[in-house]
């Protein structure tokens, strides 16, 4: 079944969407949330909770990529999930350190003047990522998407420890530098 076919059982109401979706994309989802929370038990309750958020949120959404959408939705749900995990014990782990790593860059803070940004900052993030070459793009996107450590990147890409870490902070700096010249303050 494709994308349009299960949104379109998402608007009539229909149960079999989130069960349609699930075979489409449980994996997926399983394996973002897994990825965030390194704890399959964990990582299929966030599933879980994040289909019952598609369910609430088509309609009144009709989102263009399905899989995108939900594996939006799916990491949202995850990170929150991290982050009550990680208020309780502040631990060295994966996840806040890549967050660490892209802060450096882009500031979480939010203000009035930078939500009317938003569009502009995405289309900036999306000018650089379309300018890199296809390995440093997936690279980037691993770490700072999916949120893979530097040992899966680098087994992955067959890349060195070193080499990956060294990328992924000369990507950073383009990133500041392509940021600056469109204009956002880094």
């Amino acid at each position: 079944m494709d994308d349009s076919q299960i949104i379109e059982l998402f608007f009539a109401r229909d149960e079999s969407a989130i069960q349609a979706a699930q075979g489409e994309y449980g994996a997926y989802c399983t394996a973002i949330a897994h990825n965030i929370l390194n704890d399959r038990g964990a990582a299929e309750e966030c599933v879980n909770d994040a289909w019952l958020r598609c369910w609430q949120s088509i309609p009144p959404q009709r989102p263009r990529s399905l899989k995108s959408f939900v594996g939006r939705i799916v990491r949202n749900q995850a990170l929150s999930v991290r982050r009550g995990d990680t208020a309780q014990k502040r631990g060295g782990g994966e996840v806040p350190l890549a967050l660490d790593e892209l802060s450096e860059v882009v500031s979480g803070g939010e203000t009035p003047e930078g939500a009317l940004d938003r569009a502009a900052f995405r289309a900036a993030l999306n000018g650089f990522l379309a300018g890199l070459p296809e390995q440093h793009r997936n690279l980037f996107l691993r770490r700072y998407w999916y949120l893979d450590s530097t040992q899966q990147l680098a087994k992955r890409f067959r890349m060195s420890r070193t080499q990956v870490t060294t990328t992924l902070h000369r990507l950073r700096q383009k990133l500041r530098v392509h940021l600056e010249q469109e204009g956002f303050k880094v």
